[in-house]
């Protein structure tokens, strides 16, 4: 998909201030929002958007400070409140008529944030953020601070011949895929390059300090589903999620990892169109 940019002005106390955003469309039918994890990009979807696009008008982003977007302006922060007030001045200057909202990760956590405040239609979150205790989130906040140190510290030419055979791609990505030796080289190569130059990860990764996903999500079919293999936020925190979201449809992933899009495209994308119909 090729990708275009939006700017719009959101509310702050100090007056509107300007965000652009970059994001890519396509297909037809009713909207839907497609929402990446932190230090991903929004080819993370890559796997999935085409077989989504023949049922619904895709629109997959960089959330801001990730991928092609840049950082919020101004010094405003990476956290819940202000993200969801970004995604909803989104939606309005696209034209986005409450989309259904699909997300991994923190965009899982941010597809809930969205249907918690009535934004959307529908939500679907795979592996979101938010449901784990405070062990649990040290221990991924740590693994997600080590991906990114060394990501940052890999000269770009050691990346591309690391990617060149299995085991390196293993190495660089098994921590989020099941399968990892099936991805494919020019997509590690790139993802690992938004993981490094993301402007956004840390001030997110500090705001995410003190979040728990608390609220039930009332009015809007939810949908959470987690990988099986899902090394970074295990399985058990969906079943807190549905304790918590008690309507929520829970599905397990067999095989899948943390982004399960890419371990099981065709599972994922079914999940997501059974969930936004």
């Amino acid at each position: 998909m090729a990708a275009t940019t939006v700017s719009f002005d959101i509310p702050t106390p100090h007056g509107p201030s300007t965000v652009t955003v970059s994001y890519a469309r396509v297909g037809t039918g009713e909207p839907l929002l497609l929402l990446h994890g932190i230090g991903h990009h929004r080819q993370a979807w890559d796997p999935v958007v085409d077989i989504l696009a023949t049922e619904r008008d895709v629109v997959a982003l960089d959330l801001p400070g990730f991928g092609a977007s840049p950082a919020l302006p101004g010094g405003l922060p990476h956290d819940l409140p202000t993200t969801r007030t970004v995604l909803g001045a989104l939606c309005a200057a696209l034209e986005l008529d409450r989309p259904h909202a699909a997300g991994n990760s923190l965009g899982g956590l941010l597809a809930l944030e969205l249907g918690r405040e009535k934004l959307v239609r529908s939500v679907t979150a795979l592996s979101p953020a938010g449901f784990w205790t405070t062990a649990e989130r040290h221990y991924a906040f740590a693994l997600l601070r080590t991906m990114r140190h060394t990501a940052r510290r890999m000269p770009v030419p050691l990346v591309e011949k690391m990617a060149r055979t299995a085991a390196g791609r293993t190495a660089l990505t098994s921590t989020i895929y099941a399968h990892p030796a099936r991805r494919a080289p020019q997509a590690v190569i790139a993802e690992t390059r938004a993981l490094a130059g993301a402007t956004g990860f840390t001030e997110t990764l500090r705001a995410g300090t003190g979040v728990r996903f608390t609220d039930a999500v009332t009015g809007v079919p939810v949908t959470v589903a987690w990988g099986s293999r899902d090394l970074l936020l295990p399985r058990r925190q969906g079943v807190r999620a549905k304790r918590i979201i008690p309507h929520a449809r829970l599905i397990r992933l067999p095989g899948c990892g943390h982004v399960p899009m890419h371990d099981d495209p065709a599972l994922v994308a079914r999940v997501i169109l059974d969930g936004s119909r």
